[in-house]
């Protein structure tokens, strides 16, 4: 290395470290940077241009001034592709949707590939994801726990008898009942096998959101006030995460599906 000078030519030599003679031209690489010297009686004026960010690429703001001084800053991250079926409402990119039981305009096709693209479940085989397919209990927390990124329990503390280490739902029935989520069934029971119903589902979401307050006073048949699962109700009515039956009822007891399960892990995740 050597300090900067002020020169239009510059000739380098490659001298043998041990004789000091001038060695083979070939025998190394030198990397070289030159400065052009700054005229310091010029104040730099910079024209912005900005290239916005694309569903693949960056966004920035490009700096240049008349006597060609430039520089970029202000980036800005890609936007993401924003899916709507099998199409991105952005741009001309397209996914597959391998599933021939999930229609392109089901209320349920871009949870679904979502829940399968970030791996939070598959498929009952290649060409079925299995909608109207019930879920039980392990399943439904399972969704829940891979859509908040799989957090490791900070206790391996299992009173349950019927979860067992090695299970798919081990971790994240622990998960759940450590940040107050879902209890078991009784004290030594979690009931993953149970099927899950749409207040139950509607209850974990809302408990893994924190319980937020809702402004929303749902008129559904079947709601009870005061009962555990209105607050969660309440609260998904007013998100749009849910509006009901259909026929003015909630369907508290009505089996979640796993349609609707990818669907309210896929509002977990976009959290």
């Amino acid at each position: 290395s050597f300090n900067a000078v002020n020169a239009k030519q510059v000739k380098f030599q490659v001298v043998d470290a041990t004789s000091g003679e001038v060695g083979n031209k070939f025998a190394a690489a030198a990397e070289v940077r030159f400065t052009a010297a700054k005229d310091d009686s010029h104040e730099h004026s910079y024209t912005a241009v900005v290239t916005e960010p694309t569903c693949t690429e960056a966004g920035y703001t490009t700096y240049t001034c008349e006597c060609g001084d430039t520089y970029v800053a202000d980036e800005t991250d890609a936007l993401g592709h924003a899916w709507k079926g099998t199409s991105c409402t952005r741009c001309d990119a397209t996914r597959e949707n391998p599933f021939v039981d999930v229609p392109e305009d089901s209320f349920y096709i871009d949870p679904v590939l979502w829940a399968v693209e970030k791996g939070i479940t598959n498929g009952i085989d290649a060409e079925h994801f299995g909608p109207e397919n019930v879920c039980n209990r392990g399943q439904v927390v399972t969704f829940l726990w891979r859509a908040a990124g799989s957090p490791e329990p900070t206790s391996t503390e299992n009173p349950f008898v019927d979860v067992k280490e090695g299970d798919f739902f081990y971790k994240a029935v622990l998960w759940a009942v450590e940040n107050e989520i879902t209890n078991g069934m009784d004290a030594t029971h979690f009931g993953p096998t149970v099927d899950c119903n749409r207040a139950q589902v509607v209850t974990f979401l809302w408990r893994a959101a924190n319980k937020p307050a809702s402004t929303a006073t749902s008129d559904f048949s079947d709601v009870e006030a005061g009962l555990w699962y209105e607050a969660a109700i309440n609260w998904a009515v007013e998100k749009g995460i849910t509006n009901g039956m259909g026929d003015g009822t909630f369907g508290i007891n009505t089996n979640c599906n796993r349609a609707q399960a990818a669907t309210v892990s896929w509002f977990q995740g976009m959290q």
